[in-house]
């Protein structure tokens, strides 16, 4: 008993109400609408201001200032920016004091406090307002106060009603919330500590596959081929030990600046020239840079492993585009080519003699087929668009498991094209759908050609006379129209949309040179709208409760002042 004493002693204060009746009758008069009841209020949280001293509540205090704004508000006895002046320090105020209690030893924003209390934020901009910027209107003055009220009402007056002296925006808690956040910021240094170590070593190690891979390539020819198995066994096995425990963050290393996308002064060491290979549409990772990684990837290729290296490669081909740096796109777009075709069934390249195909055949990273999450796959190259894609893109659709209609693949096909400003990619489509609506110039001369392959005209002076057929009869069509067919041959790309070649850019180059005018009353009329005027039923002039708003002189002088040109 003497336990459950003490507890109860801890948890009573001295109160200034004389009891709970004082407390109700309060409450309910300053939530009352009649403003004697409220002023009857007011002067009750007076005598409990004398009694508290310097310790009254926080939301007695705030609620007593809000509801003398709506009494003053009420009487008519201040303009609109005495009123506005009155709200402004009570809801500032308010703000402040109600936050007060949650700032820490460090100072944190008020929308952030304000949030954990459930307060609106457009409260706390209504006190920035106040206090930073031009005053608010008198009309969300009043709203301010009203939500405020409603929310000191329910956050602390409800709540003593219901016997709970202590909230929990009053409780000190700053002591606890700062250490949370103290250890939080540890916790945070610690994992970020641990992740920069064993980027560290994940970089280190790779660092020594390269060092003992350029030592090999010193050696003799018909060494070569034995040194990744002789002498570098241990240094896979860690490398695959480290792709066990963290695959995201080798492969992060990985795809770096100097590992699978070569610097200049690496290209040269293996004898490739840094400069020949990019700006390809198709590209490939040239055969001394993929045979110079072959060891490693053929250990790291699992279907996890591999689907993992396609995705981040079409990250961070998204970002090189976006940083415009052409050596690390042609890389990314290169190895992401090269994972797609070992997946291949087709796996062939254009331009290549049988030999150089068995040949690349050897340097095949995995030689069986992957299930890949395709639709991931779909999604993350069309996000990463660039001069590649188109290719990319193509390899995606032909090795689908479950394949897109034709028609999708041919419109995505051709809007990546577009979009990427390349060449269109070649899609062969079954005869039913050759008959497609033309969207762009690409697919009208497309269509052509396969016109003119249709009828075995090949021949180029055929075609010029086709195509001198085809201007004839737009022009006949066009006779007569202010519109005639441009002849000549003008890169319409460089012209923006409603421009034309040799167009000036004064905009009264756009005015004409003669016209005409007339009057309203000029204007021909027809009979039957002349006939309309004096039909019965029809309305006439307007009429206001004093007599006709314009008599008929104002009407013609209205239409002699308006000209039609």
């Amino acid at each position: 008993s003497a336990m459950k004493k003490s507890s109860s002693e801890k948890r009573r204060h001295v109160v200034a109400w004389v009891n709970k009746a004082e407390w109700d009758q309060v409450l309910d008069y300053l939530y009352s609408k009649d403003p004697a009841l409220q002023r009857f209020a007011l002067q009750r949280v007076s005598a409990w201001r004398g009694r508290y001293a310097h310790n009254t509540p926080v939301a007695v205090d705030c609620t007593a200032d809000l509801v003398r704004c709506q009494v003053l508000d009420r009487s008519g006895q201040l303009n609109g920016d005495d009123l506005v002046l009155l709200y402004g320090a009570a809801l500032v105020r308010f703000v402040n004091l109600i936050t007060e209690r949650q700032q820490g030893r460090k100072a944190r924003p008020l929308r952030r406090l304000a949030g954990k209390l459930n307060i609106p934020e457009w409260v706390v901009d209504l006190r920035h307002d106040f206090t930073h910027k031009k005053l608010p209107t008198l009309k969300w003055c009043r709203k301010g106060c009203k939500v405020v009220l409603e929310w000191l009402q329910q956050e602390y007056w409800s709540r003593q009603l219901g016997g709970g002296a202590d909230e929990d925006w009053e409780s000190d808690s700053d002591g606890e919330e700062e250490d949370a956040e103290l250890k939080r910021q540890e916790s945070n240094l610690l994992s970020r500590q641990r992740e920069m170590e064993a980027f560290k070593a994940t970089r280190d190690i790779l660092i020594s596959y390269e060092s003992e891979r350029y030592q090999s390539l010193d050696g003799p020819q018909e060494d070569r081929a034995l040194a990744p198995l002789a002498d570098m066994s241990w240094l896979l096995g860690e490398i695959k030990q480290l792709s066990l425990d963290s695959s995201d963050l080798l492969v992060d290393v990985l795809l770096e600046d100097g590992f699978l996308v070569p610097t200049v002064e690496q290209l040269e060491t293996l004898g490739c020239d840094p400069f020949e290979t990019p700006g390809s549409s198709e590209p490939r990772v040239p055969q001394p840079v993929l045979r110079f990684w072959l060891p490693l990837l053929k250990m790291l290729n699992s279907p996890s492993f591999i689907h993992l290296l396609l995705e981040k490669l079409f990250v961070e081909l998204k970002v090189a585009t976006a940083e415009q740096t052409d050596l690390r796109v042609f890389y990314l777009s290169a190895w992401a080519s090269e994972v797609l075709l070992c997946n291949s069934n087709k796996f062939e390249f254009r331009f290549e003699r049988k030999t150089q195909k068995k040949a690349r055949m050897k340097d095949r990273i995995f030689m069986n087929r992957i299930q890949l999450r395709w639709q991931q796959l779909l999604s993350a190259c069309l996000d990463a668009p660039c001069g590649s894609t188109p290719h990319l893109l193509q390899l995606i659709l032909d090795d689908m498991e479950h394949p897109l209609p034709q028609d999708t693949q041919q419109k995505l096909l051709q809007l990546c094209s577009i979009y990427t400003q390349t060449p269109a990619v070649e899609f062969s489509l079954p005869r039913d759908q050759k008959h497609q609506p033309i969207y762009t110039l690409e697919s009208l001369h497309e269509k052509r050609r396969q016109q003119l392959r249709h009828s075995g005209e090949r021949s180029e002076s055929s075609g010029d006379l086709q195509r001198m057929d085809v201007l004839t009869e737009k022009a006949k069509v066009l006779r007569g129209s202010p519109w005639q067919v441009c002849s000549d041959k003008v890169l319409w790309k460089n012209f923006p949309l409603g421009k034309v070649p040799g167009q000036s850019d004064d905009p009264s180059s756009l005015m004409v040179e003669t016209y005409s005018a007339m009057t309203v009353c000029e204007q021909p009329v027809e009979m039957e709208s002349s006939r309309g005027q004096n039909a019965p039923g029809v309305p006439g002039p307007a009429r206001a409760a004093e007599g006709l708003i314009w008599n008929q002189s104002d009407v013609n002088r209205l239409k002699c002042g308006l000209k039609l040109f």
